[in-house]
């Protein structure tokens, strides 16, 4: 059995961290061919070669590929997909909004965030927010997934896979790139950040909102947040961590002022390290929580922040 894994390109730079981690995902189902697809991607595609278990790359550069445009991208996937009998992308923005349009060009199920591999047919994902985990196996000829990377272990590097460079799929002409406006930022990326310091309903305003990342900044993470907070506009929408924000397991994930509702838990217990720091000692967070404590923050990460 053979695995087109969609390697996560953002213009010609390839997530190492997401694609690797994909890549430990597919390993049990058959030999790995990565798809590299972007503006300029050759030196993605040399960097996909060297993850440990990758058989084969396929390099696509073409400037139709290189600014995210899911109908482009299923496009090739599709043309390429007569050999393969699973295809695999990781459960990011790109992933999430291409391999659906995927699934429906080739008359499949998406079988959507998994975290477990039980079998070339039968798979293990979260539901209820995290609540329970639904076993799904599927009859398709042709399996399309998307993987929730935060589950496994990145594969480490060594490989020497063989890449090919093969020319773009006709393009469906259902979208044309725009602009794109990109935040920039010095801190690591949320979703492969080691360290992620949250702040929630609790900090108040979005002035104070300051207090969490000075913290993050001394800590050199990530900064999130609950999606209460971001619904009342102390942060960004693209800070939010939880069921319907973005997924993280870093080493240490610092929550401040995060009740702990199922909602956000399901983004982020998956952590290697919880920390809480809540004045109410019956928030929820404390029972997932390794070091917890009861204190108002603005006393506390203060306090933590000159310490550190």
């Amino acid at each position: 059995m053979a695995v087109l894994l969609i390697a996560e390109v953002s213009g010609a730079e390839l997530s190492v961290d997401q694609t690797s981690k994909a890549v430990t995902a597919a390993k049990s189902l058959g030999d790995i061919t990565v798809l590299c697809a972007g503006s300029g991607c050759e030196g993605a595609a040399d960097l996909a070669a060297k993850i440990d278990g990758v058989a084969k790359v396929l390099c696509v550069s073409d400037p139709a590929y290189g600014n995210g445009l899911a109908e482009n991208l299923a496009s090739l996937i599709v043309s390429l997909s007569g050999d393969y009998e699973h295809i695999v992308a990781p459960a990011t923005s790109i992933g999430k909004n291409t391999m659906p349009r995927v699934a429906a060009l080739l008359d499949a199920m998406l079988i959507s965030d998994i975290t477990g591999v039980t079998s070339s047919d039968t798979f293990e994902r979260p539901i209820y927010a995290g609540n329970a985990i639904q076993t799904v196996k599927t009859a398709d000829a042709k399996k399309v997934i998307t993987v929730r990377t935060a589950g496994f272990d990145a594969a480490g590097d060594g490989g020497s896979a063989a890449i090919e460079k093969i020319g773009a799929a006709d393009m469906p002409g259902l979208s044309e790139w725009v602009e794109d406006k990109v935040e920039s930022s010095d801190r690591p990326e949320l979703t492969s950040a080691k360290i992620v310091v949250s702040g929630g309903r609790g900090v108040g305003s979005e002035e104070n909102f300051a207090i969490i990342e000075k913290l993050a900044d001394k800590l050199g993470a990530a900064v999130g947040a609950s999606r209460a907070a971001v619904d009342s506009g102390y942060a960004p929408n693209d800070w939010q961590v939880g069921q319907t924000g973005k997924v993280v397991a870093p080493e240490l994930y610092v929550a401040i002022g995060i009740s702990g509702a199922i909602q956000h838990l399901a983004g982020m217990k998956d952590s290697k390290i919880i920390v809480a720091i809540n004045k109410d000692e019956e928030a929820p967070i404390f029972q997932v929580a390794d070091y917890g404590l009861v204190a108002d923050l603005f006393d506390a990460v203060p306090e933590l922040e000159a310490a550190l």
